[in-house]
């Protein structure tokens, strides 16, 4: 069975999948400099303050998880693939302490660049966008750098050992060509930021990174019937505004949407509320564990006390200690 883990890494990025072959794709990181100590801080603060929190605000958005913590204790030894939807530091957190830690064989690049960041106060490291820059420049020789875009089909991505459609599932649908040289030439790499579908047994889960309008609109335009009635959707740009259109829901239309962490006053709620379509975010749930089975997905959360507020049976976990919340169901085909 494939599991796939949609970490709560404060404002920032950080998906875990799990797949029935046996490899681990790792898609983005942040909070991979998170010490264990300023966790358990933020978790005692968090007691101390319970019964001042305003009705509906669980805080977990001040007890960030460690993805590389994350991925040890799920005994997982190597990273077969680094997908970086794009190169914002909020997406590239702790990938020297990752590389450091994990053998990485494959590093996604699609291609769109931007300036190297100041460091100078920044709350992130230097030494993460100098280990970026070089597996993308392929200095490192024991690390595949590939560059998947709109369309590509590849062993292992999407193609079994015998070169069949399967493999692990992953599909391309943007970048294209046109979209990073735009990104590029504009100088605004969201507009370039990977959208991947993974085609899992229990349904298709649409990954967009920081997707913005232009990227969804090539979506709508070439891949509306992968898209449309998708089972589980990460909100692009952690749940953000950002000045964006958010027509594209009208034909995705997810059965269940996760975000990231954002104040709320910056998450774009009233799209997916306005439309039907139901949310869970990290700062109420925690880390999200998705279990896919056949023609479903069973969604785990960490932090109990949602659960119990969703008026669910706490007593039903998965092998974590995450509590089971509903089941999300299929709506189409769910062949990889």
């Amino acid at each position: 069975m494939a599991t796939v883990h949609f970490l709560n890494v404060g404002q920032g990025d950080c998906c875990v999948i799990q797949h029935v072959s046996g490899r681990a794709t790792l898609i983005d990181i942040s909070k991979g400099n998170l010490s264990p100590a300023k966790r358990l801080a933020a978790a005692l603060l968090d007691e101390i303050f319970e019964a001042q929190r305003v009705a509906g605000d669980f805080g977990m958005s001040k007890k960030p998880t460690n993805p590389i913590s994350y991925l040890n204790s799920l005994g997982i030894e190597d990273v077969f693939r680094f997908v970086l939807t794009h190169p914002d530091m909020d997406h590239l957190d702790g990938f020297d302490a990752l590389a450091d830690e994990f053998r990485i064989y494959n590093y996604w690049d699609s291609g769109v660049r931007r300036e190297k960041p100041d460091f100078e106060g920044s709350p992130y490291r230097e030494e993460d966008w100098n280990r970026h820059v070089d597996f993308r420049d392929g200095k490192k020789s024991d690390v595949t750098v590939v560059h998947p875009l709109a369309g590509t089909s590849f062993q292992f991505a999407n193609r079994d050992e015998a070169n069949k459609p399967g493999g692990d599932g992953l599909h391309v649908l943007a970048p294209n060509d046109k979209l990073v040289a735009d990104a590029n030439d504009a100088e605004i790499c969201n507009d370039a930021s990977y959208v991947l579908l993974y085609r899992s047994a229990g349904g298709r889960i649409l990954i967009p990174g920081d997707a913005h309008d232009e990227t969804w609109d090539h979506i709508v335009e070439t891949a509306s019937t992968e898209v449309a009635n998708c089972s589980i959707l990460f909100a692009p740009h952690h749940g953000r505004r950002s000045g964006s259109n958010f027509e594209f829901l009208d034909t995705v239309k997810p059965k269940l949407t996760l975000f990231g962490c954002a104040s709320s006053g910056h998450l774009a709620y009233e799209e997916w509320s306005s439309r039907g379509l139901p949310v869970i975010t990290n700062n109420q749930a925690g880390n999200i564990v998705l279990d896919i089975g056949s023609g479903q997905i069973r969604v785990y959360v960490e932090n109990e006390k949602f659960a119990k507020s969703q008026g669910v049976d706490c007593t039903i976990k998965n092998a974590q200690g995450y509590v089971y919340l509903r089941t999300v169901s299929a709506t189409a085909q769910v062949t990889v």
